[in-house]
């Protein structure tokens, strides 16, 4: 018999670590899951899942004003946000179900309740009911996930975060969204389709940094285009509340009044009160928890993968750590993660995908590439009389022919580009996008049509 009371510990029952726990059940080794929120996690109930929910419930206004173009007749079109979010939360509630009853009959133990690491195989859990237990593994997976992360300044309290801003019963008149990264832009789209009069703050020049800067400013026009405000160069110098309103002092000494506030600046691995620098785990700058390539601390019993490694924090990538340590560590299966040519999408509107690498990054790797750019506007907005146009982008290395990019904004960009993402993973050369017939007439052709 073991000398501990389980093989695995799995702290955070998100989309990693239920995988991770799943897997290591199968191979036969017995496994708790501790999870303080909801089965479930950040993807599944406080991100991906319901913010998409919201973005294609914002998209009806604009397929409306495109219907009309088409000649349908719409008359007393509006939306009711209240009922909405009560809906989506019902679909978030069966989905936190699913995520429990995968767990269970997986053969895992699952307890509610909030664990601290005290020790290379020990985990203290105060449950719902703050009972205290303390019990022993063999083996323990961080799973924590990260968390929103506001700037300090005066009247930073006054802000919501993306949680909260899923949750809101009524709609506000007017938001700022301070913020550029892809949580700003998506929820920007989300409430400016509703009818939200709409702010975004930003220091940089231009939304989305480390995205190709056609694209990035193709975003900036569509955004505009759409009604959204933009307040790029400047930041939130201090937010004061004025009765229903908060006023918001920038730093070029202008100033705005909104009913809410929004901050988007960014996420930090959800590390505090894990109890990590108390036993030695070592963490990085940010917080992150450091880790080599078998998803391991520099305590050898101690693992961790997913958003609080700060790696690549996309929820398939968290799958795909928690999948691969499972096989390794109880399979006996010999499986790494690649973490090139991941892909991603920005569900923004229009919205946006890509895989590999931009131009930019191709010069600085020394790359001799070649950029192919297709823009135009769809088949579907020249009746409708929608001004909105899309912008493809292929990078191929010229002394090996490989695509080493793909980069769309524009309709249906994620389905386009995670077919894209195989070819480009599986090495293909430009002549093979040359040599494929495409599927006409549609956007995706596109992608087999660029020439130089």
């Amino acid at each position: 018999m073991s000398k501990f009371d389980y093989d695995l510990i799995v702290i955070g029952a998100g989309s990693g670590g239920t995988r991770t726990a799943r897997i290591a059940a199968s191979y036969g080794a017995k496994v708790l899951v501790v999870e303080g929120d909801r089965a479930g996690g950040t993807c599944v109930l406080r991100g991906c899942v319901p913010k998409k929910l919201l973005v294609y419930a914002s998209q009806f206004s604009e397929q409306v004003s495109d219907a009309e173009g088409f000649c349908w007749q719409v008359s007393n079109f509006q939306s009711n946000w209240h009922e909405l979010i009560l809906k989506k939360n019902k679909e978030l509630d069966r989905l936190h179900e699913i995520y429990v009853n995968l767990i269970k009959n997986s053969g895992c133990h699952l307890i509610s309740g909030w664990g601290k690491i005290t020790g290379p195989n020990t985990v203290s859990i105060i449950k719902e009911d703050n009972k205290k237990i303390e019990l022993s593994s063999q083996k323990i997976m961080i799973a924590a996930g990260g968390e929103s992360s506001f700037p300090n300044f005066e009247g930073n309290n006054y802000m919501i975060n993306s949680d909260k801003a899923l949750d809101l019963l009524e709609l506000p008149d007017s938001i700022a969204i301070y913020g550029s990264g892809y949580i700003a832009v998506e929820f920007a789209g989300i409430f400016n389709g509703f009818g939200v009069d709409t702010h975004l703050i930003f220091r940089a020049d231009m939304a989305l940094r480390g995205f190709d800067k056609d694209i990035r400013q193709h975003l900036m026009t569509s955004m505009e285009q759409k009604g959204i405000t933009i307040h790029n160069k400047v930041t939130i110098s201090k937010i004061e509340e004025k009765g229903q309103m908060h006023k918001i002092h920038l730093s070029n000494n202008k100033s705005l009044s909104v009913e809410t506030v929004m901050g988007a600046t960014g996420r930090l691995p959800k590390v505090s009160n894990l109890g990590l620098e108390e036993i030695g785990v070592h963490l990085g700058k940010r917080g992150e928890v450091l880790v080599n390539n078998f998803n391991q601390t520099n305590i050898n019993s101690i693992f961790a993968i997913g958003d609080v490694t700060d790696k690549i924090t996309l929820t398939p990538v968290a799958i795909a750590e928690g999948h691969s340590f499972a096989d390794r560590e109880f399979g006996k299966i010999n499986r790494y993660v690649s973490y090139s040519n991941v892909p991603s999408a920005v569900f923004s509107q229009p919205s946006i995908a890509v895989v590999g690498i931009t131009y930019e990054d191709a010069v600085k790797k020394g790359i001799k590439a070649r950029e192919y750019k297709s823009e135009f506007r769809a088949l579907k907005n020249t009746i409708s009389g929608n001004i909105e146009r899309t912008l493809m982008k292929l990078i191929v290395d010229d002394n090996s022919q490989k695509v080493v990019g793909a980069h769309m904004i524009g309709p249906d960009s994620a389905e386009i580009i995670q077919g894209i993402a195989i070819a480009i993973k599986a090495g293909a050369l430009k002549s093979d996008f040359d040599s494929t017939i495409g599927i006409h007439p549609s956007a995706a052709e596109e992608f087999v049509t660029m020439r130089s």
